[in-house]
């Protein structure tokens, strides 16, 4: 398992002191502000450079942030288009009823009357909620993740009450 959870992508610098603009993929974007160190790429396979993040506020649905060694505009637009990464170790703790997105890749999913989905292969973050990429080997099941639909996650598996004909929607 990697070490690191994507946060975000840098969309562009930000006036002329070196911020950044990042769009975060989930969660909440005040979370930014706890964040000590953060770490950018220019792709999940690439090497992740280390930044200590100097200030984070909200603007809209995006974070800026400072970051030290970033000091003007031309080395903030150097970022654009970065990745944004965090140390699982540095996440915040969450209480018992919450969880992290990253957790769910990999669970089996199954339905509340036990029928087996498939399993959780990634996450698409969307302007209304989050969805589950879901693959049961030859098909792929795009789940939104929404309270009406999740009953429980369990320590191996995500537990889904799903409205009739919802899995047959891309057949």
């Amino acid at each position: 398992m990697d070490d690191f959870v994507l946060l975000g992508k840098v969309t562009r610098a930000h006036g002329i002191r070196g911020e950044i603009k990042v769009y975060p993929y989930s969660g909440d974007p005040g979370n930014f502000k706890k964040y000590r160190t953060l770490y950018l790429s220019a792709g999940a396979d690439a090497a992740r450079r280390a930044f200590v993040c100097q200030g984070a506020r909200i603007q809209g649905n995006q974070v800026l942030l400072r970051l030290e060694g970033c000091g003007d505009r031309d080395q903030a637009q150097r970022l654009v288009g970065r990745e944004v990464w965090l140390r699982r170790e540095d996440l915040p703790e969450l209480d018992e009823d919450e969880f992290y997105l990253h957790e769910l890749e990999g669970r089996l999913v199954v339905t509340d009357q036990g029928d087996e989905v498939g399993r959780v292969t990634g996450i698409l973050a969307t302007g209304a909620h989050d969805i589950l990429v879901v693959r049961d080997g030859t098909r792929e099941h795009l789940v939104p993740l929404v309270s009406e639909f999740l009953v429980r996650i369990e320590d191996d598996r995500v537990v889904l009450d799903l409205p009739p004909g919802l899995l047959e929607i891309n057949d």
